[in-house]
């Protein structure tokens, strides 16, 4: 079966409710059309705003982290049960921010893409290499370990998406070259069950410049994108580039 291309926004810690008209900008870009899927993820306070607007054009909203469990004693969480009733139809998890800032290993990703499914979300599950481990030629060893790790044994192909996000790629402006993206997805193609039913994303760096050129390598089903996606043209003119 073909991959549908995915496009996913991630606007981290960013967006107030002055920012909901972006969907209607979004819209009106043309972004939307058969054969590729658009996906915005708000902060956690704008995703049931966000999914009653983005509904009107066909776009899907997802959350950008959730917790393990469906409900407990966990002060400032959000379970994926909650982000499905709030409207999201997906949820990140394990993005290198989450895994450096807040010390999640691969079992916690694991635990987390699992309850995501069980609520009825599709997570993003992300994986991705440091600076300093690609330098070392290690590059396939931590995100085959990160596969591992992190993806539930009893997901079939359609239960998850993978993006890969070099981690010294993110934010920095710095983008890996496309003999890099392209050898690290056919690799991660390879490294999961059923590889070629699963979508994988890129992240890092995703710019318009840029998006042509990775978007058309064979294994990159879409992005990932973070700061480019706050502005809605920009995000556009990479959707578009599918």
């Amino acid at each position: 079966m073909p991959r549908t291309p995915l496009i996913a926004g991630n606007w981290k810690m960013h967006g107030l409710k002055d920012a909901l008209g972006y969907f209607d900008a979004l819209a009106a870009a043309g972004v939307v059309a058969d054969g590729r899927e658009i996906l915005v993820c708000p902060p956690a306070t704008l995703v049931a705003a966000a999914a009653a607007r983005a509904a009107i054009h066909g776009i899907a909203i997802g959350g950008q982290d959730c917790h393990t469990g469906t409900s407990g004693a966990h002060t400032g969480d959000i379970s994926a049960a909650m982000l499905r009733d709030a409207g999201a139809n997906y949820v990140i998890v394990g993005h290198s921010e989450r895994r450096g800032d807040h010390g999640e290993t691969d079992a916690l990703v694991c635990a987390k893409a699992r309850a995501a499914r069980a609520a009825g979300l599709t997570p993003i599950i992300c994986v991705g290499e440091t600076l300093s481990e690609r330098e070392a030629g290690q590059e396939n060893g931590i995100v085959a370990g990160q596969l591992t790790g992190s993806i539930p044994g009893v997901f079939g192909p359609a239960d998850f998406v993978v993006a890969y996000e070099p981690v010294w790629a993110i934010g920095t402006g710095r983008t890996a070259s496309s003999d890099d993206i392209a050898a690290m997805h056919a690799f991660i193609r390879s490294s999961v069950p059923d590889g070629e039913q699963v979508r994988i994303l890129y992240g890092g760096s995703v710019k318009p410049e840029n998006a042509a050129a990775i978007l058309a390598l064979s294994d990159v089903d879409g992005a990932l994108v973070g700061g480019a996606s706050l502005d809605p043209a920009s995000f556009a003119d990479i959707a578009k580039s599918v």
